[in-house]
């Protein structure tokens, strides 16, 4: 179940609990910060899944490890996501202060596509997208929506 790059490194299960810390500490802030963290994490979580499935089935067009094709699946899961299941959530936009439109469903589920799709570069090292891209799109949510 390792990629070849996990036998010699940290697991990406360690960056999602790491990030599920982080997303965790800034929760504390507010309860609307919490319902950022939760709604990032979500689409985090469902949309990398859709990504590395859409992309291993029928990813043909290559950007660096990753496939436009899985990119486009993990948008349009994060689209339905947004649109179809967070505003049946309940109390969720209550909790999170904004209502979901389709202006912020379409920036969140970009955002986390495209964070997903082009891995951070730091000094020549590709940093794990499991760690930084919940993080980012929950102080995305919060600040920008």
């Amino acid at each position: 179940m390792l990629r070849e790059s996990e036998s010699r490194q940290l697991t990406g299960g360690f960056y999602v609990v790491a990030a599920i810390f982080l997303c965790s500490v800034t929760s504390l802030y507010s309860e609307s910060m919490a319902a950022s963290s939760f709604l990032a994490f979500t689409l985090f979580i469902i949309g990398d899944a859709a990504a590395a499935l859409v992309g291993k089935a029928v990813g043909r067009v290559k950007i660096g490890q990753k496939t436009m094709e899985g990119a486009v699946g993990c948008f349009l899961i994060c689209l339905i996501l947004c649109w179809l299941v967070f505003p049946d959530l309940p109390l969720f936009t209550n909790l999170w202060g904004k209502e979901i439109t389709w202006g912020n469903t379409i920036a969140l589920s970009t955002a986390v596509a495209i964070l997903e799709l082009f891995p951070i570069q730091y000094r020549g090292i590709s940093l794990n997208d499991n760690l930084y891209v919940p993080l980012l799109v929950s102080v995305f949510a919060m600040l920008v929506m």
